[in-house]
């Protein structure tokens, strides 16, 4: 992160409004840039670009690939405006719900959508020159990835690790016959990627010449049954059939006496040491193209990770095992600069974790609504505690927001400390501009705003409820409840509290 004063919205991709039952990187995309822009904004923070899957809750933390683009996130009219839809085939659209995204509508009709767009692409020859570029330039995870959704499609949705041994393995002889036999399918998939990378990069252009950065996260784990841990076996704790041996997690503590059970396989630091951590470096590498700043998820992770044997059922039998993170620093450092990372630091941080992030001068978070749960003058997340080099956010995607937290879950002790803190009383409706000013008046050099607490929304539009496995990520806004209004009174808290350069 830069040292001026500056702040941003935290509105994921899939939130837009959109006629087509999920935000794109169409027109909306654009004019919330400009919204952003007009409101003296320097960060638009998203949630991860890649691929969901509705196995996996639709969660953009749990892909099946870190590096390819979600194909959902395409937009129709962009694509229309290229040729590659007739107007009519993108007017015809299902009575999709108003600010949910349903993704078990969406997927089907985003997919037909798609498909029709590909065999446009495959007659327009002005077009192949650019793909085949796109594709020898990203060939080292590009060929996998295409090669990873074709199989598991032909095999009923398997993970890798069920995969007759051939493929499984990734025998040569096996992958030029699946390259052979299906071809046009490889190359679909190739060009949904295509899509993607050009639209969201025209959007990126668009939001950086008007002066907003692109925040984002890169969660520390992969998915299992992924493109990257079929490609890249050896990086991870796997055993001969290719099935996790160590699965990552958090030790049990004051929220959960089980822990939390991730189950995403652990790294092998000591293999990923040997090659100069280049899976690493090339993922670090791929997201900097797409973002200006990188939020490194579950920092604590890289520093020391829970590790817990892959037969257990709960994070209790677990152990830590430490992580090369100074070496692992040191070479991320010599390839990109440090402030293109913020620190992920949430939970309990221990000191061996706060003493990297000092010596590599990476920023870490304050969260408002956790300032006040406790009678304690010496609290981090209290803005008289902050230092200059740190991120506030009122809330993150995985709080309530913040009128939805004032009406459920904080207590009449919390509400006491706020008002004492703040000096005033006030309803639930004025708690979320009070929990911006607070922290856009603070020392922090970077206040990010979830969108719904700008809109003053409760508990319906939350993003997030951590372990539960529906009604998650469904949350939009509403076409036009973003206003002018909205937009002045974030220019003149930003102006006010010179957030802007």
């Amino acid at each position: 992160m830069t040292t001026h004063r500056a702040s941003g919205i935290l509105l994921h991709i899939t939130s837009l409004p959109s006629p087509f039952g999920i935000g794109d990187l169409g027109p909306q995309a654009y004019q919330f840039a400009d919204f952003l822009a007009r409101a003296k904004q320097s960060y638009w923070q998203v949630l991860p670009l890649n691929f969901t899957d509705q196995a996996c809750g639709n969660s953009p933390y749990s892909s099946p690939s870190a590096f390819a683009g979600n194909p959902l996130l395409i937009s129709p009219e962009l694509l229309a405006e290229s040729g590659l839809l007739k107007k009519r085939e993108i007017e015809e659209i299902p009575p999709f719900p108003v600010g949910r995204c349903d993704y078990a509508s969406v997927i089907p009709y985003k997919s037909g959508l798609l498909r029709r767009a590909f065999v446009a692409f495959k007659t327009d020859k002005k077009k192949k020159d650019a793909f085949e570029t796109f594709c020898n330039e990203n060939g080292e995870w590009l060929e996998d990835v295409a090669l990873f959704f074709v199989i598991k499609k032909h095999r009923e949705g398997k993970a890798w690790s069920e995969w007759e041994k051939g493929l499984r393995d990734r025998n040569a002889q096996s992958l030029e016959i699946i390259e052979k036999e299906f071809k046009d399918e490889i190359e679909q998939e190739k060009c949904y990627q295509y899509l993607f990378f050009k639209q969201w990069l025209s959007l990126k252009s668009y939001c950086n010449q008007r002066g907003v950065q692109f925040i984002g996260d890169v969660p520390i784990y992969v998915n299992h049954d992924s493109a990257d841990v079929w490609a890249h076996p050896e990086i991870f704790n796997l055993n001969q059939e290719g099935k996790p041996i160590g699965v990552a997690g958090v030790p049990p503590d004051y929220f959960s006496k089980t822990g939390q059970l991730w189950g995403n396989p652990t790294f092998r630091w000591d293999v990923l040491q040997k090659t100069d951590y280049q899976w690493w470096l090339d993922r670090i590498s791929h997201n900097l193209r797409l973002l200006d700043i990188l939020r490194l998820d579950h920092f604590r992770g890289l520093v020391a990770f829970w590790e817990v044997p892959a037969q257990e059922t709960t994070a209790i039998h677990g152990k830590w095992v430490e992580a090369p993170a100074t070496d692992f620093f040191t070479t991320l450092l010599k390839n990109f600069p440090a402030h293109a990372f913020i620190a992920e630091d949430l939970g309990i941080i221990t000191p061996d974790v706060k003493e990297v992030m000092e010596s590599f001068g990476f920023p870490g978070m304050r969260v408002l609504q956790f300032a006040f749960g406790e009678d304690n003058p010496d609290h981090p997340y209290l803005p008289h505690n902050f230092i200059p080099h740190t991120m506030v956010y009122t809330g993150t995607h995985d709080n309530n927001t913040v009128r939805g937290w004032f009406e459920n879950e904080a207590t009449l002790q919390d509400k006491k400390r706020v008002f004492r803190y703040l000096g005033k009383e006030f309803s639930s409706h004025q708690a979320p501009v009070e929990l911006i000013r607070l922290g856009m008046m603070s020392v922090a050099n970077t206040i990010i705003n979830p969108i719904q607490d700008i809109l003053g929304l409760g508990e319906e539009a939350r993003m997030n409820k951590p372990s539960t496995s529906s009604g998650n990520w469904e949350w939009r806004l509403l076409p036009d409840q973003l206003t002018s209004a909205h937009a002045e009174m974030l220019l003149e808290m930003t102006e006010t509290y010179r957030r802007y350069i």
